[in-house]
């Protein structure tokens, strides 16, 4: 069975996820490398891209994984939300020991999984975080083999959200826009 991370309580509607209230979670400050655990955390291998929008649960914001924030992804061992690497960077959420130990052991580098060794763990695991209808393992690769991917730093998210405040139009976007002029003929 894969390990899981980030399944918490506040991000499903049914309770008694495997990681409890994200509430518990939250931390001060991160690990010494948390950019690196946040940058490996990004580049995971995505199982399911799910085509969705939500907000950060403890401050209600849009944050830089809000679309397809549910998407699981994996690195073999371990499955995560696609949003899991939002509240690590933002929360400092305290993630286990044993994961910490992994990712630093492969060198923050995401490995190529072997879909034979994979497959099993992912049709056991995925049922358990409300995923029965994606089992079993459908895939015809041998191997998963990561893909560099362009993922928007959190930085980057803050800057362009606080530019889209400064250009909304006085009184919202909510207001009524003035008819347009016919065409000439």
């Amino acid at each position: 069975m894969l390990e899981l991370l980030g399944f918490y309580d506040e991000l499903d509607v049914r309770s008694g996820q495997p990681n409890g209230s994200i509430r518990d979670a939250v931390r001060p400050v991160g690990e010494p490398d948390e950019a690196e655990l946040v940058a490996y955390l990004d580049g995971g291998h995505v199982l399911l891209d799910v085509m969705e929008g939500g907000v950060d649960v403890l401050t209600g914001s849009p944050h830089r994984h809000s679309p397809g924030c549910s998407s699981l992804m994996t690195d073999g061992n371990w499955l995560w939300r696609r949003d899991f690497a939002h509240y690590v960077e933002t929360h400092h959420v305290a993630l286990p020991a044993s994961f910490v130990a992994h990712v630093r052991g492969l060198h923050y580098r995401m490995p190529t999984i072997a879909v034979a060794r994979f497959a099993p763990h992912y049709d056991e695991t995925l049922p358990l975080v409300g995923w029965s209808s994606a089992v079993p393992w459908r895939s015809t690769a041998t191997t998963l083999v990561p893909e560099p991917r362009a993922v928007i730093s959190k930085a980057e998210f803050d800057a362009a959200t606080a530019a889209r405040e400064r250009e909304r139009p006085a009184g919202g976007w909510n207001r009524p826009r003035k008819a347009r002029k016919p065409p000439r003929t």
